[in-house]
């Protein structure tokens, strides 16, 4: 098979295994200037990874009658959407766990309420030794409704649409190893 054969069905194929070092990672958003805002800590062991999200750079909201910790833009809040149902935390097969961990929503700044609509999802991909995703949008309302017995993971390729990133506050998400202490 041509080289340029095996790159385009890599393509079509879903996510290959992640081959991540076990250890601390930092989990930030990425702003289209550049800046960074580090929103969680992941330990990585043997596959499976515990998740510890930043107080710091998030705000207490009250919309459309639930408790949201977001963050606040120039023009958008992005705020955090965990996810309801159960996953295994395993990146040991691919990212899908850690894509439904970081789940987020954001609503125009000064609006009330928020649009499920408007839902934001990262397609983690391998960055060196760690993780880069691109901004996807996708309907929240989707998760509304838990999914059938024994299925982990409801949400689709076809429930996700690429985001033009120039349209949004922070449209890259970056998992980036810890230094051990020295």
């Amino acid at each position: 098979m041509t080289r340029l054969k095996i790159a385009a069905l890599a393509v079509l194929l879903p996510q290959a295994a992640v081959a991540l070092e076990e250890g601390r990672y930092a989990i930030w958003l990425e702003a289209a200037d550049g800046t960074t805002i580090e929103i969680a800590q992941a330990q990585l062991d043997q596959g499976r990874y515990s998740l510890s999200m930043a107080d710091a750079p998030f705000s207490d909201h009250f919309l459309s009658m639930r408790p949201f910790k977001c963050l606040e833009g120039p023009e958008k809040l992005w705020c955090h959407v965990p996810y309801p149902y159960e996953t295994n935390r395993d990146l040991s097969g691919d990212l899908t766990d850690l894509e439904y961990d970081m789940l987020f929503v954001w609503k125009p700044a000064g609006e009330y309420g928020i649009d499920l609509w408007n839902g934001v999802y990262y397609r983690l991909q391998p960055d060196g030794d760690g993780l880069r995703g691109m901004m996807h949008e996708m309907d929240m309302n989707l998760l509304a409704v838990p999914p059938a017995q024994g299925e982990l993971r409801p949400i689709s390729p076809q429930d996700i649409e690429p985001a033009d990133p120039s349209s949004h506050w922070l449209p890259v998400l970056r998992v980036t190893p810890v230094a051990p202490a020295q």
